[in-house]
């Protein structure tokens, strides 16, 4: 389904501009590693509003739950779209580094905005934007070259 709009959107991009379209298709992998990050950004709070705006639950039960959800959004937009990682077999391992990886980017998020905040004296929003930038970095090359690795004799990713 997200490739037929992907695939829709790349056309059309190279309609516009082939310069543009050529650059993109370089840096095909970043690109829908963003996307997936925002659609499971976003699944996170529409899925919140779903849980307590309209069902009226609890905010630590929807805010779980939604969370939940969408990690697992994310865990199968990276695997299957972002890396087009299609082999199965690996899943469960995938899905606990990937489990792992995410777990330590929330502690350090955590010490690392309370050492620009409080040690560093940087404005809260600014020291988010630099370690969530920098947190997606690392958790890109660590997704593309440990968890969602091509294997040897396994073809190549399109």
């Amino acid at each position: 389904m997200f490739d037929r709009y992907y695939n829709k959107i790349k056309n059309r991009l190279y309609n516009i501009s082939p310069k543009f379209f050529d650059r993109h298709a370089k840096r095909k992998e970043i690109v829908k590693f963003l996307i997936a990050g925002c659609l499971a950004g976003g699944t996170d709070l529409v899925m919140l509003y779903i849980f307590h705006g309209l069902f009226h639950w609890g905010l630590m039960l929807s805010t779980s739950l939604a969370f939940i959800i969408s990690f697992f959004v994310s865990f199968f937009m990276q695997k299957l779209w972002t890396f087009n990682d299609k082999d199965h077999s690996r899943s469960y391992r995938q899905l606990g580094l990937y489990l792992l990886l995410n777990f330590i980017n929330l502690n350090l998020n955590g010490w690392l905005m309370h050492l620009l905040v409080n040690g560093f004296q940087i404005w809260y929003m600014l020291s988010q934007f630099v370690v969530g930038l920098t947190l997606g970095m690392v958790s890109f090359v660590v997704y593309k070259f440990v968890i969602f690795r091509r294997l040897p004799g396994c073809p190549p990713r399109s």
